[in-house]
């Protein structure tokens, strides 16, 4: 497993996946909070298959990453430590920088689920230029009133539930969560308090400078932001920001996490398509 450190001495654990053809470009995937890089598997795989490089890491305070700060203490596995959500959003940073250091030539393509498409609207408002392509899967505007404050699982709340219905409809996947050793199901606030949860907040960059294209991918009945909220986020890339080629796909009956919902094969297949028709395929 390489790892790097970042400017609190914290080992950032991460992952290569080489494209198995001629590379195209690469992708930077960043995982959502209480998680990791390993979840994605499928994603990954369908990826590299069609000629995409992928590094992903498990961000502070997350799955090895995690394990390693807090001494494999696994009760404290979301908390970020030193410095906090600003120190997470610059060891993410400094991923970015490694990955183009080792990669001089070929696009990037910054793709974050969650928590992650809010660490990397925050890495496209800072540095636009370091990327050549965005994709924010079950995301949302970072907004007061447009990200859910509340019990993301209201909706399907029963006594014989598991308590993440929310994250798919697949009832397995939420299982499968909450078994896994590198996982942690507690919400935002509890895991980084109220003040480093605030920091979430923040709206796309005004004129932007730079016009890289932007996927957003959202279940129907996501509860953390939903279509809703997702929409005034593609508007606001397009009035605020300045980008011209923004594309949201809506998928009905998926929950949070779409890579692992039900339809993750047509999601996986719609990805590709867009990714394809900008990057296209390298002798």
């Amino acid at each position: 497993m390489p790892e790097f450190t970042d400017a609190h001495g914290i080992a950032i654990v991460y992952d290569v996946h080489p494209a198995k053809t001629t590379p195209r470009a690469v992708v930077q995937l960043l995982h959502g909070v209480g998680e990791h890089a390993g979840r994605y598997g499928a994603l990954i795989d369908a990826l590299t298959s069609d000629g995409y490089t992928v590094y992903a890491d498990d961000h502070r305070g997350h799955g090895r990453t995690g394990m390693k700060q807090h001494g494999d203490d696994k009760t404290k596995l979301g908390r970020l430590g030193p410095g906090g959500y600003r120190a997470a959003v610059a060891a993410v940073w400094q991923f970015t920088e490694l990955i183009r250091a080792e990669n001089p030539g070929l696009p990037l393509i910054l793709l974050g689920h969650s928590w992650g498409s809010f660490l990397s609207q925050k890495l496209f408002n800072d540095h636009p230029e370091a990327y050549d392509a965005v994709v924010l899967s079950g995301s949302a505007l970072r907004w007061p009133g447009s990200l859910n404050a509340g019990d993301l699982n209201a909706p399907w709340k029963s006594k014989d539930g598991h308590g993440l219905e929310w994250l798919a409809s697949d009832h397995s996947v939420g299982a499968t969560f909450l078994d896994d050793p590198l996982t942690t199901s507690d919400p935002m606030q509890k895991l980084f308090g109220l003040v480093e949860t605030a920091r979430v907040f923040g709206r796309p960059r005004r004129n932007l400078g730079h016009d890289a294209p932007v996927l957003l991918l959202v279940g129907r009945d996501d509860t953390v932001g939903g279509p809703v909220s997702v929409h005034k986020l593609a508007d606001a890339y397009r009035s605020r920001s300045g980008l011209t080629d923004v594309t949201t796909l809506v998928y009905p009956g998926a929950r949070h996490e779409i890579f692992n919902e039900i339809n993750q094969a047509d999601v996986r297949a719609d990805l590709l398509a867009w990714l394809d028709a900008r990057f296209p395929a390298r002798d």
